[in-house]
């Protein structure tokens, strides 16, 4: 059984068991961390604590998924099949979820543009996510549609939330994220929660990444003189 959804030319399919776990506007920023253990400290002064039980720590591999004519790249949409791994390699299949996502710019705001329009100070998306069963077979099901894999792009993500008592936090999600390009912090949440959580942090606004890791990657392999490729961890020697 399939659940459809029709949004211009490219309609894309969603293999069940699913279950949506999000259908809303996302705001967000990144912020680029020099000193993680800095930062870290930092969250424990603020109360800071992990979430989803134990260091919270989770293995993320993302594949992006486009037409041959770059069609939602086009349009400011993404279209991502994630794997999420917690744990030791000896527990993988009982610690793994896949999720998939479709973002797309809120009707009328053409910031996501970089050449048109005025720039956000934070990054706004509309957002659907669900939770499916079989990567594998979702991945057939793109496939089938027309859709290939693209960009490929592993990170760990360690997801910290303030306590409770701290209310103008209570919808705020701070996540560290390590890369191959580097570590960053992401902030999500209200927008005046973001603005006061990364003051709290030590940055100010000018310190507001809004590009996508994907734009991250290439902007540093021009600065390194490399050919680009996917953004993934080197295997270990």
């Amino acid at each position: 059984m399939l659940r459809a959804y029709d949004d211009g030319p490219v309609v894309t399919a969603i293999a069940l068991k699913t279950r949506i776990t999000c259908m809303a506007h996302e705001t967000e920023i990144k912020l680029r961390v020099a000193d993680p253990k800095k930062l870290r400290a930092r969250l424990k002064a603020l109360g800071a604590r992990t979430v989803g039980g134990g260091a919270g720590r989770v293995h993320e591999s993302n594949v992006l998924y486009d037409t041959a004519e770059e069609d939602l790249r086009r349009r400011g949409q993404l279209l991502r099949i994630r794997t999420e791994t917690r744990g030791s390699a000896s527990s993988r299949r009982k610690n793994q979820r896949v999720l998939v996502t479709f973002k797309k710019p809120i009707e009328g705001d053409e910031s996501w543009r970089e050449e048109e329009g005025p720039q956000r100070r934070h990054k706004v998306r509309e957002e659907i996510e669900a939770e499916v069963s079989d990567g594998a077979a979702q991945a057939r099901i793109f496939e089938g549609l027309g859709m290939r894999g693209g960009f490929r792009y592993e990170k760990y993500r360690t997801t910290y939330q303030l306590p409770k008592w701290q209310r103008w936090a209570n919808r705020l999600l701070i996540e560290m994220d390590e890369t191959p390009i580097g570590v960053f912090v992401e902030l999500e949440g209200p927008a005046k929660a973001i603005d006061r959580a990364a003051k709290l942090l030590g940055y100010e606004e000018r310190d507001y990444i809004v590009a996508n890791y994907h734009s991250l990657y290439l902007a540093e392999c021009r600065r390194k003189g490399e050919k680009p490729g996917h953004m993934v961890f080197q295997p270990r020697k």
